[in-house]
């Protein structure tokens, strides 16, 4: 464990989000391989049994995207674009490889423009599919068998069972400290505020999962220990989108005087919620976990029964928080060209409302020039929920 990280609290996860990498660079100076991938949809499992530490990369909206547009479409994903300006401006001169899954046409059909531009010593597509039928599960596995066979062969050592269950535990213990922190914003008002979960959410993806875990630990403690109440604000919100790896936004809403106390976000619910089920084959579990298990718009879902069912299958889960943590109001915060969530919003809108709650429907640029102009419309909304 790093020496500030051994000090514990808020000040580590501060100082890991304000200088994002800061850590991956220090261990990769001691001889540390850092692996970075994209969405949640990567098998950080396979990554971490292979001695690698995955290491989420994020773009940053406070930096206009130029590099990047000279290699990609603009109508590519901004998100994704920034993440691959920040590569080519060498902030992730430090890995080893990239890993990229096939979450969403974006992200997917950009990976050879990665690996091609980056020339990484290493690079993999798992070509994941969008079904999770027994056919697509089986095809699933072998994908991630051949993913297992790529970094083994990369690193001269094979995988093991063994070190593939241990990666398991780790993240399942990881997955299982942030539902406690979670539990910690269902209180009126809650012990942490949305910043804050975001903050040390976007700073976990980007360090060892054991430091991860003791990084969460001492932020529970620490706020467990808080003598001063946080000041009372009448509304307590829930962020539904894709990739939010900037507090910007959850801060906006906080300070239009509203908790942010639930997400359907990456780094967030979506992402830590799903535990890998201990399986006789550690493949089986970690392919149930990323294909089935993960809520996300990209993922296809049968149809079964009439259509309030379908929509219970498909949003069921926030539903659930809507009630677990006494959201008044849902946000649905989109970005401009992401299809799989902006084909989502009308079901999604309509089971919301259904349940109860009213929601806001955002569409942005992945860009701090943007998100400034969002706030006379959460206010609004904010007004409109205090009113009734």
């Amino acid at each position: 464990m790093s020496a500030e990280n051994s000090m514990g609290g808020l000040v580590t996860v501060e100082r890991y989000y304000q200088k994002y990498g800061s850590r991956a660079r220090e261990l990769k100076k001691q001889g540390k391989g850092i692996m970075g991938y994209l969405c949640a949809f990567t098998p950080v499992e396979i990554i971490a049994a292979a001695g690698f530490v995955p290491f989420r990369i994020k773009g940053d909206v406070n930096e206009p995207i130029t590099k990047a547009d000279t290699e990609m479409e603009t109508i590519v994903c901004p998100l994704v674009r920034s993440c691959f300006d920040m590569a080519l401006k060498g902030k992730y001169e430090f890995l080893e490889g990239i890993v990229i899954p096939h979450a969403c046409d974006s992200i997917s059909t950009t990976y050879s423009v990665w690996k091609n531009t980056l020339n990484l010593p290493y690079a993999h597509l798992i070509n994941m599919p969008h079904s999770t039928d027994e056919p697509s599960f089986n095809f699933y596995k072998a994908l991630l068998g051949t993913f297992r066979a790529s970094l083994s062969k990369f690193t001269g050592n094979e995988i093991s069972d063994q070190s593939l269950n241990q990666a398991i535990s780790l993240y399942n213990q990881n997955r299982a400290k942030v539902r406690e922190l979670y539990g910690l914003r269902k209180a009126s008002p809650p012990l942490i505020s949305g910043t804050e979960v975001a903050k040390l959410l976007i700073a976990a993806v980007s360090i060892p999962v054991e430091e991860a875990n003791q990084l969460i630990d001492n932020v529970i403690e620490e706020v467990k220990q808080r003598k001063t109440v946080p000041a009372a604000k009448p509304t307590r919100i829930m962020v539904v989108g894709a990739q939010v790896d900037d507090v910007a936004f959850i801060d906006l809403i906080e300070d239009s005087g509203a908790w942010v106390v639930a997400d359907d976000l990456c780094p967030g619910a979506r992402e830590f919620f799903a535990d890998v089920d201990v399986t006789k084959n550690p493949i089986d579990g970690i392919a149930e976990r990323y294909l089935r298990k993960i809520k996300c718009g990209r993922t296809f879902r049968e149809k079964k029964g009439d259509y309030e069912d379908y929509l219970e299958e498909r949003f069921g889960h926030i539903g659930r928080f809507i009630k677990d943590f006494g959201v008044d109001g849902v946000v649905l915060y989109i970005y401009k060209y992401c299809d799989p969530y902006g084909f989502e919003v009308p079901a999604m809108k309509s089971y919301i409302e259904s349940v109860g709650a009213p929601v806001l429907y955002l569409e942005d640029e992945y860009s701090m020039s943007t998100i400034g102009r969002l706030r006379t419309r959460i206010q609004a909304f904010l007004e409109l929920i205090g009113s009734k």
